[in-house]
């Protein structure tokens, strides 16, 4: 069991409160400092993938989870930062320009969203993201001059600065180690960024106004301003995750930024946990990693299937059927979503908190044996249910 006495103010605030964060952080850091030189070039991408949709988790975080402003939109963010990529590329921008340019951009597409969606709320809100989506698309298929239409457009390798040094090669390539520690940097910084963030006025007025719009406005919080705030980071930071999954992809159309990718987005902070950080992380390993297993399953599970009803007496041609028709079941188009939906349906009725939740409930157990308390994580009642979003 620990306790840990704090005696001053300072101790409070700290990011690593403890002796133990720094050991544990500590072996994180080293082990994924170490992967891409240990781990096969399939796995360093699957990391490269879990950093940019732990980036596009963290700003749907400061939105969904601490401000209390649903989105099926940020599919479209991701997509004006990746389009902003494509085009400064293309006419010679260096990244260390276009990087942040991007995320201004987009930030302002963001805020410009926020003001007609002040008014809304609840499924009006993400009826209104949703269509701004469908509007991105529309716009990125038909814009020809800037966004090549349908045909996509290719990006070539990071060059940092955009100048040639003779002698010295500074372009970064997708598949590289460089490009890899660049998407986990940018994820640090944007995860001590929220931090930080969340102990200022401004991400306590955040959690003021998830927690009760109405209680937030009798203290004097602008309603308005900080929701076009959270706005505006969250769209900031994903056109940000935009940009590294423009480059680690070398090619974007206007298919890859759909309705599907936005709430794939949604299902990293549903199953990671919409209560902390950590669950925008903890659901982009998931949403990652379950993909090569849908596909193993829809590519093995059908025969193996058949195999077993033909040893259980069903004849060859039956079985060859069965397996067939197994076969196009999970080649269907709408078997992945079908699969997400029963996932959502899961951890919404049996683990609400997320896998981040879990890990609490298993930490604080054992911490507190033999004085842990199932009601611990018990849902308050509170007095404004009206206002109450989760």
């Amino acid at each position: 069991m620990r306790f840990v006495f704090k005696t001053d103010y300072n101790q409070d605030i700290r990011l690593l409160k403890h002796s133990g964060y720094w050991t544990s952080y500590g072996a994180l850091f080293a082990i994924l400092i170490a992967a891409p030189f240990v781990l096969t070039d399939y796995y360093t991408t699957q990391f490269v993938f879990v950093f940019i949709y732990a980036i596009v988790g963290v700003a749907l975080m400061i939105l969904t989870g601490y401000t209390g402003q649903g989105s099926l939109g940020h599919a479209a963010f991701l997509a004006i930062g990746a389009y902003t990529a494509a085009y400064m590329q293309k006419h010679g921008v260096p990244f260390i320009v276009y990087f942040p340019l991007a995320a201004v951009i987009t930030g302002t597409v963001g805020a410009i969203v926020a003001f007609p969606a002040l008014r809304l709320t609840g499924i009006y809100l993400i009826i209104a993201t949703i269509a701004f989506g469908f509007i991105v698309e529309e716009i990125a298929a038909r814009w020809e001059s800037v966004t090549n239409g349908n045909e996509g457009l290719r990006i070539k390798a990071i060059d940092p600065l955009g100048i040639n040094i003779q002698g010295v090669d500074l372009t970064i390539a997708r598949d590289s180690p460089a490009f890899y520690f660049l998407c986990l940097i940018v994820l640090v910084a944007a995860i001590i960024m929220v931090l930080n963030l969340l102990r200022s006025p401004t991400g306590r007025a955040f959690q003021a106004i998830r927690d009760s719009e109405t209680a937030a406005k009798s203290m004097g919080i602008n309603l308005a301003v900080y929701k076009v705030k959270a706005f505006t980071l969250s769209a900031a930071i994903t056109g940000m995750a935009g940009v590294l999954y423009a480059h680690k992809l070398s090619f974007i159309s206007p298919e890859m930024f759909t309705l599907v990718l936005s709430l794939e987005f949604i299902i990293v902070i549903i199953i990671g946990g919409i209560i902390g950080l950590h669950g925008a992380v903890l659901g982009a390993i998931f949403i990652v990693m379950v993909d090569p297993l849908l596909t193993l399953l829809k590519d093995d599970v059908p025969g193996l299937i058949g195999s077993v009803a033909g040893s259980l007496g069903m004849s060859t041609a039956g079985a060859a059927k069965l397996s067939a028709a197994l076969y196009d079941f999970g080649s269907s188009a709408g078997l992945k979503g079908a699969i997400y939906g029963l996932i959502i349906i899961f951890f919404i009725i049996f683990e609400p908190y997320g896998l981040y939740g879990r890990w609490l409930k298993v930490k604080l157990y054992f911490q507190l044996f033999p004085l842990y308390k199932k009601a611990t994580f018990k849902r308050q009642k509170t007095y404004v249910k009206s206002e109450r979003n989760r």
